[in-house]
């Protein structure tokens, strides 16, 4: 009994431990010059309006650009549903309220989830010479993100959509960050097995 508790300590002190590690990665922003900035994708409400998440990520794509990071911009983020815009459209919408010209716009609207994101994305820019890119989303995806990108064959850095900490409850925020946890838990199985490719968001 003593055992089965030490071993219940154990494996919930290294959960919390691999959920701050996690959560900490996207908080030091990595952005640095690149071909292009990618915003991914987030949730469109019902007449297209976008919600806390994507516009956070669209903003921040935005300011990105206007500091000189780069001269494209990618929105990535299908249809939720068919009656609503693309949420690649919509950021894409929202960055160009910022002043951004459409000619710096390029958008993604195929993906469905975090590996599509990548996989298309690559499909975009790869063909164009373009491999070096800023992935914008919020700080606790970042980090699959990154692993999804490069192994799609870009260069990645990374760069957290700004206030998104003070802007979660934060049982919200842990169930988001112990969500990527298992995402990533089923990204590293399913590459064991040899599977191609994920719906996991």
């Amino acid at each position: 009994m003593r055992l089965a508790r030490r071993l219940l300590l154990t494996l919930l002190l290294l959960y919390h431990f691999l959920l701050a590690l996690l959560d900490a990665y996207g908080f030091q922003d990595r952005a640095q010059p690149a071909q292009a900035i990618v915003v991914l994708g987030s949730r469109v409400y019902p007449g297209g309006v976008p919600g806390p998440s994507l516009t956070r990520r669209a903003l921040h794509a935005a300011e990105l650009y206007a500091q000189g990071l780069a001269p494209l911009i990618v929105c990535t983020g299908a249809q939720g549903d068919e009656s609503i815009p693309s949420e690649a459209a919509v950021a894409c919408g929202l960055i160009a309220a910022e002043g951004v010209p459409p000619s710096a716009l390029l958008l993604e609207d195929r993906s469905r989830s975090t590996e599509e994101n990548a996989l298309y994305t690559a499909e975009l820019l790869l063909p164009r010479g373009i491999s070096t890119i800023i992935i914008v989303s919020d700080s606790y995806h970042l980090y699959r993100a990154h692993l999804l990108f490069t192994r799609a064959g870009l260069n990645p850095y990374v760069s957290a959509a700004g206030g998104e900490s003070g802007r979660l409850f934060w049982a919200e925020r842990y169930y988001r960050v112990t969500r990527e946890l298992a995402a990533l838990a089923w990204y590293w199985g399913k590459t064991t097995i040899g599977l191609e490719q994920t719906d996991f968001p």
